[in-house]
């Protein structure tokens, strides 16, 4: 499946481009001349242009500009009926104005004094360490995405650059050097922030178990005493508080990641899914039981032999937690990502509250940092629990199925597909499916030594053992595939492109396609991916760009290329703006730097 993703999907720039940082820095020449001529000197047949990344503030200060000059395109003559309109406020109920713009009385006001020299995005200072280099084949560009460039491993750092939609911008401004340091603090933080976790789930533990920590606290033997107040509180209330806590891991594991320094969106996301994942298991699943047995004052690990033994006691005595948690965590989440109660109530705001009649919504895109580790977790709830406490199978078969249904609607229906992952994801599922495994395989074997069950217990190590070769088996077979490409494959796409006549087109493609400005505002930037502005700087397909989709400034920058009615924008447009003589300066400016 992953090569038939690689050979059947369309072609794409990323794959021949390459992402280069930690260019070296030269006081005669700028990082352009010097990758120029780095390139040329050792990639002379193979390489074909590059484009620079430049510094965030320029291209923010750039972004104003842009979207400025868009109002002034809105901007009509003083003969154009364009009056404003009011609405009554919903709060007072005074009058407001619909439209904050005012009529330019010529076009010297609209530049507003600004010099076209503020564009300038050539000087070496506003250049930074980092390029796309373009090559001719898919092959050249892998190979030089492998391979070492310098003799100084921390200098002409290469890797395959991710698609156009999936580059993260913000983070290629961040020096090559900062990030072993990022990464080592990083996972500091996030290790630190485990151990912090562990006081809620330890007092969530103890709700779990009033009747221990009763005869430590006298005081509580008169709320036990209540069967419903008892229920409540050992049952159904300590999964929803622990739900309640987790709702802080996503995004603090996504910022984490964020530091990191990923390159792309999907990297970053893939990171904080892998963290989400090691959080969720080892304090829902282990957290949880060390702290059961601490409670019930049992011995907790005391020899590496004891640990099957002890496992095999303390999951069963958790098995009431975790069918609770089954409930709350799993059947209400499918719940709330078939009915997006969040989107709703935000949409409601927007229409009621802020009068937007725009009916534009936010797009969506699928959150695998957060569904992927609960899927993850429930399985291995299932084969844990499977051996010594099978009762809570059948609900989540129930939830498996319900998923099964909902996530294939939500992804093929609702999410928006900005990058492909290329099934990145899968060795997440199988190294932890393994790990689940060979988990239940310890706890069984502990509990068949438990019930004195030699003959269980002399077949259950042999199944760890051919667990363990079968992971290994999938790790040498299939594992490569996930990380490199095969040269077979490529080269036979190279003389497929060529023999088509596409390879042309492709080059003339190549070096647009990665352009830092973007051509839309920060309004279409998904708040799922990024909480600031202008730090998604997501670069979308123009040809796709429609009004409809709530895009108004795309629609207004495109506006002159084509014979779009002004009745279609929210104020009616000078007739004759959508001719080139009639564009400001800083838009003809604009326009010739993208």
């Amino acid at each position: 499946m992953r090569l038939g993703h690689i050979t059947g999907s369309a072609t794409k720039p990323s794959q021949f481009t390459v992402l280069i940082r930690a260019i070296p820095w030269s006081p005669d020449q700028s990082y352009s001349d010097t990758l120029s001529k780095y390139f040329t000197n050792y990639y002379s047949s193979s390489y074909l242009s590059h484009q620079m990344v430049y510094h965030n503030g320029i291209i923010q200060r750039l972004l104003r500009d842009a979207e400025r000059m868009c109002r002034t395109l809105k901007h009509v003559s003083p003969e154009i009926n364009c009056k404003p309109s009011l609405t009554p406020c919903t709060f007072c109920g005074g009058p407001t104005a619909t439209n904050s713009f005012h009529i330019l009385s010529n076009e010297g006001d609209s530049v507003q004094g600004v010099e076209l020299g503020e564009l300038t995005m050539t000087t070496t200072e506003q250049e930074r360490p980092a390029a796309f280099v373009f090559f001719k084949t898919r092959y050249d560009a892998f190979v030089v995405s492998e391979v070492l460039q310098s003799t100084n491993p921390m200098l002409w750092v290469t890797d395959l650059a991710p698609e156009p939609h999936d580059v993260y911008w913000r983070n290629l401004n961040i020096p090559y050097r900062q990030l072993w340091i990022r990464r080592i603090a990083t996972l500091v933080g996030a290790v630190a922030f485990m151990f912090v976790f562990l006081i809620p789930v330890t007092f969530i533990q103890g709700l779990t178990q009033l009747e221990q920590l009763s005869h430590a606290f006298p005081f509580l033997r008169g709320i036990l005493k209540k069967r419903f107040i008892n229920q409540v509180i050992t049952g159904y209330l300590p999964s929803v508080i622990l739900i309640l806590f987790f709702y802080a891991v996503p995004p603090l594991m996504m910022y984490f990641s964020t530091l990191e320094g990923c390159i792309a969106r999907s990297i970053r996301k893939k990171s904080a899914c892998i963290k989400v994942l090691y959080f969720t298991i080892w304090n829902v699943f282990f957290v949880n039981i060390l702290s059961g047995s601490v409670i019930r004052q049992l011995n907790v690990f005391s020899s590496v032999r004891d640990i099957p033994a002890q496992l095999a006691r303390a999951v069963p005595t958790q098995a009431g937690f975790f069918m609770t948690y089954c409930f709350t965590s799993g059947w209400a989440s499918l719940a709330c990502e078939i009915m997006q109660p969040v989107a709703l109530i935000w949409n409601l705001v927007a229409k009621v509250v802020v009068k937007n009649k725009d009916d534009s919504y936010e797009t969506l895109r699928f959150p695998y940092h957060t569904e992927i580790p609960r899927l993850l977790l429930f399985g291995l709830l299932g084969f844990t629990n499977s051996v010594i406490a099978p009762l809570i199978l059948p609900f989540l078969l129930i939830y498996f199925f319900l998923a099964y249904l909902i996530y294939k609607n939500q992804i093929l229906n609702v999410y928006i597909t900005k990058y492909e992952s290329g099934g990145q994801y899968w060795p997440i599922f199988h190294n932890t499916t393994i790990f689940s495994l060979i988990l239940t395989q310890i706890i069984a074997l502990g509990f068949f030594g438990l019930k004195l069950s030699t003959v269980a217990s002399g077949f259950t190590i042999p199944l760890i053992l051919l667990t363990l070769l079968f992971s290994e088996y999938c790790r040498q077979r299939f594992a490569p595939i996930f990380q490199k490409h095969p040269a077979q494959v490529l080269i036979d796409m190279d003389r497929a492109d060529e023999m088509s006549g596409k390879m042309e087109e492709l080059h003339k493609k190549l070096h647009s396609v990665y352009s830092q400005l973007p051509l839309h505002s920060q309004k279409s930037s998904s708040k799922a991916e990024s909480s600031t502005p202008f730090t998604s700087q997501e670069l979308p397909d123009p040809e796709k760009l429609k009004p409809e989709e709530g895009d108004a400034i795309a629609k207004e920058l495109w506006g002159f290329q084509g014979n779009e009615s002004c009745q279609e924008h929210d104020v009616k447009s000078c007739p004759g703006a959508s001719s080139p003589e009639h564009l400001t300066p800083k838009m003809i400016e604009l326009h010739k730097r993208n």
